[in-house]
C-alpha cells in the first residue's frame, strides 16, 4: 500500500500551471463517441491515465484501430462493433462502466463489464434499471446492481424518462442508448448535470435538443456521425486542488491554463468566490467547449452554505471541505446524497478524516457541517478514493499530512505530486 507524506509550505507561491491532467470526462467520451463515426477521429491531449487508457483498450477490443503517440490519439472504428472475447476492464471508472452500459445495450453480441474492487462495490442499478425498462438485457451481482455486469445487445424501445437522480452518468447512458432506439427518446433531469455528452454529440451531428418542458430530445441515428477533431482541455476538477492550495495559503496565487469553462464544471470555483477568494475567468475559445484560463488568489475565507447545483460539485466537495475547515465561521453541505455512492462514501470519508485532523463537524445523511478554524497533522485513509487522497494532500500544505493508500491517484492524475512539488 503506497503512502504519501506532505510537508507544510512555508512561503507564498505564485505559479502558472500548464500541465494539469487533461479532462477525464471528455477523454472517456472522445474514445467512446468515436465509435459512432465511420471515419478516423483525431484527439489531441487525451488523458493518459489508467482509467482513460482502459477505455481506449475497450474501444480497441470492440474493433477500432488505435494509433497513439503520447497524448495524441487516432481512432478508426469498424463499420460494426465486434463481440470481444474477454472481459472489458473499466478499472476504477464509474463513467466508463455506466456509459458503456448505454452504448452496448443495443449492440449485437455479448459483453462483460467489470473493474477493480472499488468499482465492483459501486451501485449500477441506477443505470441498469432504466435501460432494462426499454428492453436492455443487463445482469450482474446483487440482482444486477454490482459489477461484473453482463450485457446481451437487444432492440431498444423509445422512451420518455424523468430521472429520479441528477447524474450525468445516467443521462449519458440513456442518451447513448437513445441513439440506437426505435424512435425519438426524451430524457429529463431536475437539475442540469454535466452536459459534455450533449455538446459533443451535437458537434458530431447528432440531432439532440431540449424542448419547452426541459426534456432532452434524442433522435435515433440514421447514419454515422462525423468524426471528432478535438483538443481535450485541462480538467477543472483536477485543477481545483491547486485552486484550493492557493486559497488556503496566505499570499499565494495560481494561474491554471487552458481549462474548460463549461458552467457545469466550474461551480466549485464559484463557491470559492462566495467564500471570499479572488477568482478570474479568461475565455479564449468556444468550439466543443468554452476554454480559457482561471486565476485564483488567496483572500480571507468565510463559511458558506452549499445546497444547490450539487451535481456540478460532486468531485470537488472533498477539496472544498479543506477550504471550509480553514474558513471563518460554519459551512454546510446539504442535498448531497450522491456523495455516498462515489469512489468511496465521500461524506463518511471526508468527516472521518477531518475528525482525525481535529476539525469540528456534524454529519448528516445528505452532507455535513464544518466549523472552520484549524487543521492538524494526521495519518489519513484515502479509502481508495483519489479525490479524498488529493484533498488531504492539499491540507498537508498547511500542517503536514500522511495519506495512506495513494495508488488511486495514479488512476486519474498521474502528475499530481509533480505539480504539488512546484508549490514549494
Amino acid at each position: 500500500m503506497e503512502t504519501l507524506n506532505i510537508e507544510k509550505i512555508n512561503k507564498p507561491f505564485n505559479i502558472i500551471i500548464d500541465n494539469i491532467s487533461s479532462d477525464k470526462s471528455i477523454s472517456h467520451r472522445c474514445a467512446m463517441f468515436s465509435l459512432f463515426s465511420n471515419k478516423t477521429s483525431y484527439i489531441k491531449n487525451y488523458l493518459t491515465a489508467e482509467d482513460t487508457l482502459n477505455t481506449l483498450s475497450i474501444v480497441e477490443q470492440l474493433g477500432a484501430t488505435i494509433k497513439r503517440d503520447g497524448s495524441y490519439v487516432e481512432i478508426t472504428p469498424t463499420n460494426e462493433l465486434l463481440e470481444p472475447d474477454d472481459v472489458l476492464d473499466c478499472g476504477n471508472s464509474g463513467t466508463a462502466i455506466r456509459l458503456f452500459c448505454g452504448l452496448l445495450a443495443s449492440i449485437n453480441g455479448a459483453f462483460t463489464l467489470s473493474g477493480d474492487k472499488y468499482l465492483r462495490a459501486r451501485p449500477m442499478k441506477r443505470v441498469a434499471q432504466p435501460l432494462r425498462d426499454i428492453g436492455a438485457n443487463i445482469d450482474g451481482r446483487d440482482n444486477g446492481n454490482k459489477a461484473p455486469l453482463f450485457i446481451r445487445g437487444n432492440k431498444l424501445k423509445a422512451f420518455k424518462y424523468q430521472s429520479p437522480i441528477n447524474s450525468a452518468q445516467v443521462k449519458s447512458a440513456m442518451i447513448l442508448a437513445a441513439l440506437k432506439a426505435e424512435d425519438i427518446c426524451k430524457y429529463k433531469e431536475e437539475e442540469l448535470t454535466r452536459d459534455h455528452t450533449e455538446r459533443m454529440l451535437k458537434g458530431m451531428g447528432a440531432d439532440i435538443f431540449t424542448d419547452k418542458e426541459s426534456f432532452i430530445n434524442i433522435k435515433p441515428l440514421s447514419s454515422h456521425l462525423k468524426p471528432l477533431n478535438i483538443t481535450v482541455p485541462t480538467d477543472p476538477s483536477s485543477a481545483f486542488f491547486f485552486a484550493v492550495a492557493a486559497a488556503i495559503n496566505e499570499g499565494s496565487k495560481v494561474t491554471i491554463k487552458n481549462v474548460t469553462l463549461n458552467p457545469t464544471r466550474i461551480e466549485a470555483y464559484k463557491i470559492l468566490e462566495r467564500m471570499g477568494v479572488k477568482v478570474q475567468y479568461i475565455e479564449k475559445e468556444n468550439i466543443y467547449e468554452p476554454i480559457g484560463d482561471i486565476i485564483v488568489e488567496h483572500n480571507q475565507l468565510n463559511g458558506v452554505d452549499v445546497n444547490e447545483n450539487i451535481s456540478w460539485l460532486i468531485d470537488e466537495l472533498p477539496a472544498l471541505s479543506i477550504a471550509m475547515s480553514l474558513a471563518k465561521g460554519t459551512s454546510k453541505v446539504s442535498n448531497a446524497h450522491e456523495l455516498r455512492v462515489k469512489e468511496s462514501d465521500r461524506i463518511s470519508s471526508v468527516v472521518e478524516n477531518l475528525k482525525l485532523c481535529g476539525v469540528n463537524y456534524k454529519e448528516f445523511e445528505d452532507g455535513y457541517e464544518i466549523t472552520g478554524g484549524k487543521i492538524n497533522k494526521a495519518t489519513i485513509n484515502s479509502y481508495g478514493d483519489h479525490r479524498i487522497a488529493m484533498s488531504f494532500a492539499i491540507a498537508g500544505t498547511i500542517c503536514d499530512m500522511q495519506i495512506e493508500d495513494t495508488q488511486c491517484i495514479q488512476t486519474s492524475f498521474p502528475n499530481f505530486k509533480d505539480i504539488l512539488n512546484t508549490l514549494y
